[in-house]
């Protein structure tokens, strides 16, 4: 008899990736996965160094990596529209940052990599960048925008960049008043080798994630209340973000935005081949 073998699966500890987990904690599907917690930066490099079985993965290292991954389907974090959660914010127009300090405090290679690629196509500016914490009031004495992501950023459009006077401009909302297309922050991705060895256990995690997905969207408002017992959000707040914000689907038309992404980067044409396989089920 084979033995039981408990994926190793990673959770991006930002509120923008809860209504994924919720569920897995009602249905007891969370006690037979090894989870990890970490951010979107480290839990990809985890994935690819093959210390996670399966996993988010932002889009620019699912693309850097595609030989070796195969993506889950139906399921991403991405947003068609204003996502609230990846930001810049600056101090003065994004047309007058030219040669000017940008703080990159994301840990999302794919979210750096659209605001800079907004600055420089959209607004003809070319920045000096530096990484340093996501802490916005810190960023400010140093910079004249910074770059935020996940609770950081959410924070950041909700109490302070208005309290600091500072303007906010939403990079979902940018690429699609761009493209007209919407954006995938990060896919779900299988490492090759274990879905050749564990095939079923993949797709029972897959199930699992969109289960979750489903319960948590269809009970939203409890999510959103019990959410911000523990948070600085109140609920309504929790429920437009989780609701109307965030976009947890993975269709043609999400395909069709991480294709158009990867072509205005330059990605290899490797890599956007290989999204094709995004649409044949695990």
């Amino acid at each position: 008899m084979r033995p039981l073998v408990r994926p190793r699966v990673g959770h991006i500890q930002f509120l923008n990736c809860l209504p994924i987990y919720w569920g897995l904690a009602r249905s007891g599907s969370l006690l037979d996965l090894d989870l990890t917690k970490d951010t979107p930066e480290r839990l990809s490099d985890a994935l690819v160094a093959g210390d996670l079985d399966i996993s988010p993965i932002t889009c620019v290292e699912y693309l850097r990596n595609a030989d070796d991954l195969v993506v889950l389907p139906d399921i991403a974090v991405g947003s068609d529209g204003p996502v609230l959660s990846c930001v810049i914010v600056s101090q003065v127009p994004l047309d007058q940052l030219d040669g000017r300090r940008v703080a990159l405090g994301s840990t999302s290679r794919t979210s750096v990599r659209l605001a800079q690629l907004l600055l420089t196509e959209q607004y003809r500016v070319e920045p000096d960048y530096y990484t340093c914490p996501p802490d916005l009031a810190l960023m400010m004495q140093e910079a004249d925008a910074a770059v935020l992501i996940g609770d950081a950023a959410l924070r950041a459009t909700m109490h302070d960049a208005p309290r600091l006077g500072l303007d906010v401009h939403d990079l979902g909302e940018m690429w699609k008043a761009w493209t007209g297309l919407p954006f995938v922050f990060a896919v779900w991705a299988v490492r090759r080798d274990f879905l050749e060895r564990e095939p079923e256990l993949a797709r029972e995690v897959h199930r699992a994630f969109l289960d979750s997905r489903d319960l948590s969207m269809a009970e939203v408002d409890k999510v959103a209340e019990q959410t911000s017992r523990w948070e600085s959000f109140d609920q309504e707040l929790l429920r437009r973000y989780f609701a109307e914000a965030l976009d947890f689907s993975f269709g043609e038309r999400q395909l069709a935005g991480m294709r158009e992404f990867a072509r205005r980067i330059g990605m290899s044409t490797t890599g956007v081949r290989l999204l094709d396989r995004i649409v044949d089920k695990v």
